[in-house]
């Protein structure tokens, strides 16, 4: 399996990584053990960057994660995240980044987790209350403890990545990114890099969409969370789906999945960039982790932005509520 480092942290990781959110909650039914599997079988694969949050599943999914990795910890590069709050009956609550709460959501987690150690801590969002210079403190104290390798932020805006990397070097950056939401390219990726900080592109599939699995609104299932998200609306459905139709062409051409070519511009974006899509099942993971063997021409790359240019999606990438938590970058 290839290996690439996040920015310039010394962390390496497997080039690419596996969102594990979806083995909880949010899209559709789940399985634990067939979700177990799918950890099982991609570690077998080398594709050892593992993700995951506190707030998936109301800490079931840190478990399950722990639970998959039990006789295997030696072979994975964890991840997790605190900072989303919610309630015993799953609402959101809001974001706390004080200190204090950081290194209890710190110790639950690892218990969760059944590991001593997480290699990559993340904020998962910014605390609006709390200035990020204490958020990013409290977390480097658990690096000096022990308990967290390094460090990271979850869609962070540039002033944020710059003040917390100026209190601890931060290895790595999470936002959404792909052909549909490629918003990074506007300030974060040239942070990033100017930092030497690595990008970690979660959602690069565009929720499922880029997998061409969805040609409706209503093939996504009742009880799944994309339901409420503003693109999978029928309205901007129907537009995203128009967007979906000129990248299926280009896939058609290069006799490739239209996920998998999704996935290999992001690989080709740059190599301090860590795609992590999501899969709760085996075929998708195998199908996904066959991307890395595709290579693409500067051409093929172009072709394919100027099919997806910055901003033609259509839609917010969450709700009004959500997005508030989310800096916009100009």
């Amino acid at each position: 399996m290839q290996q690439r480092e996040l920015g310039r942290s010394g962390l390496k990781v497997s080039a690419m990584g596996l969102g594990c959110m979806g083995m909880s909650e949010f899209y559709g039914p789940t399985d634990e053990r067939v979700s177990i599997a799918t950890i099982h079988r991609s570690l077998d694969m080398g594709i050892t960057f593992l993700d995951t949050a506190d707030m998936y599943g109301m800490g079931h999914n840190e478990e399950l994660v722990g639970k998959a990795i039990r006789d295997r910890r030696q072979e994975v590069i964890l991840a997790t995240k605190f900072g989303s709050v919610r309630g015993n009956d799953g609402v959101f609550l809001g974001i706390n980044g004080k200190p204090d709460y950081i290194c209890k959501a710190c110790d639950a987690s690892l218990q969760r987790l059944g590991v001593n150690v997480i290699d990559l801590y993340y904020q998962h969002r910014v605390d609006p209350d709390t200035p990020i210079e204490e958020s990013v403190g409290a977390m480097a104290e658990l690096v000096r403890s022990g308990k967290v390798r390094y460090l990271g932020l979850s869609e962070a805006s540039a002033d944020n990545i710059r003040r917390a990397n100026s209190i601890h070097p931060i290895a790595a950056l999470q936002s959404e990114y792909s052909l549909w939401t490629r918003d990074p390219e506007k300030k974060i990726l040239s942070t990033c890099r100017e930092l030497g900080i690595g990008f970690v592109a979660y959602s690069p599939l565009g929720r499922g969409f880029l997998t061409s699995r969805f040609q409706k609104p209503e093939d996504v299932p009742s009880d799944d969370w994309r339901r409420k998200m503003p693109r999978f609306e029928p309205d901007n459905f129907a537009r995203n789906l128009e967007l979906l139709k000129r990248i299926e062409s280009i896939a058609l051409e290069k006799r490739v999945k239209t996920s998998q070519l999704a996935l290999a511009w992001v690989l080709a974006k740059g190599s301090d960039i860590v795609p992590i899509p999501g899969t709760k099942r085996i075929s998708y993971l195998e199908e996904n982790a066959a991307a890395l063997e595709i290579s693409l021409t500067p051409e093929e790359i172009a072709c394919l932005e100027n099919a997806a240019p910055m901003g033609i999606t259509a839609g917010e990438r969450y709700s009004a509520h959500s997005m508030r938590f989310i800096p916009a970058e100009d």
